[in-house]
């Protein structure tokens, strides 16, 4: 039996097993919505590793001339060379894991973009997951100066808002409609409910 033959097995097997112990896995990984900033880590060292090496792309980096084009080579980063998958079932990558396997789902690749950000400086960097019934959109965004920048690894584009507002409305949160999404963000430092 060849190699690639042999690791389809295998995988077949752990797949197996996973789904086997499904609900086990899952009841351990339950994680409180509150306690999501957990999840963002911007002192890891395998973290602060990589935005180290992101920095030092910009010689005599200085974070009010090179943080925007840091932040878009992080994003690159993320984007590119972490791949996305899905685990059939809901399991928490820590950033450190995300980078060390190169893989992760899109709220794990979101999470390492947000610890990315912060290492690199930029402490208003959050989460925000607006979550309906049928759809789930999660971006990373900062503020700098006066503007506010979404990072949406999903579609893979960077836009620019003149602020929250205008970022909530163009992901569907209307200040006077009821929405029928739930949002939050969060980093390292706090969680807020928003709608």
């Amino acid at each position: 039996m060849d190699e690639n033959e042999l690791l389809k097995k295998y995988n077949s097997l752990y797949l197996e097993i996973i789904m086997k112990y499904r609900g086990d896995i899952e009841e351990h990984e339950s994680l409180y919505i509150a306690e999501l900033p957990r999840l963002v880590t911007p002192q890891d060292g395998v973290v602060k590793g990589l935005a180290d090496t992101i920095l030092g792309r910009f010689p005599g980096y200085r974070y009010d001339d090179n943080f925007y084009d840091a932040a878009k080579a992080a994003f690159s980063h993320v984007r590119d060379a972490i791949s996305t998958v899905s685990l059939p079932v809901q399991f928490w990558l820590s950033p450190a894991q995300t980078i060390n396997y190169s893989a992760g789902d899109v709220f794990d690749k979101a999470v390492l973009l947000c610890s990315l950000l912060v290492a690199m400086g930029n402490a208003s960097s959050k989460v925000m997951v607006a979550a309906g019934e049928s759809e789930r959109r999660i971006l990373v965004y900062f503020e700098l100066g006066n503007r506010v920048i979404a990072l949406d690894l999903e579609k893979g584009s960077i836009n620019e808002a003149r602020d929250k507002n205008e970022l909530l409305r163009s992901i569907g949160v209307r200040e006077t409609t009821e929405s029928d999404l739930s949002v939050y963000e969060f980093n390292d430092k706090m969680y807020v409910d928003i709608a």
